[in-house]
């Protein structure tokens, strides 16, 4: 039913690399304002504005998954290049999801919970 389900992230970096796909610079690393919640970091913007007593920094991010802004975190990273990335995520030891993704942390079917919603 889904047929990247099984393909790593690595696999999917390495696809896109080798078809040199054209993404969107969410997913390369640039100076972003980002602001600290919960042990991850969200991008300061209109979707998560900083809540008092936060405060910015300004960091080198890349997103390795895009969803909710709300929800969604970047990660810090110096990987400007499709290059980078494919050595970067060969490199890591937790997934994107448990990286980015804030509603992942709320509940450990929040992936099954969201099929289940229709979200795929």
């Amino acid at each position: 039913m889904f047929p990247l389900s099984n393909w790593t992230e690595l696999d999917i970096w390495s696809y896109i690399e080798a078809e040199d796909i054209d993404l969107p610079d969410l997913y390369l690393a640039k100076e972003r304002e980002v602001v600290e919640r919960g042990g991850m970091l969200y991008e300061v913007n209109d979707f998560t504005p900083l809540k008092d007593g936060e405060s910015a920094q300004v960091l080198s991010t890349r997103y390795r998954t895009v969803g909710d802004a709300n929800l969604t975190a970047c990660v810090e990273s110096t990987a400007s290049t499709l290059h980078d990335v494919v050595e970067e995520v060969a490199a890591v030891r937790l997934t994107e999801r448990g990286a980015t993704r804030g509603d992942d942390r709320v509940s450990e079917a929040a992936m099954e919970d969201r099929k289940k919603e229709g979200y795929f």
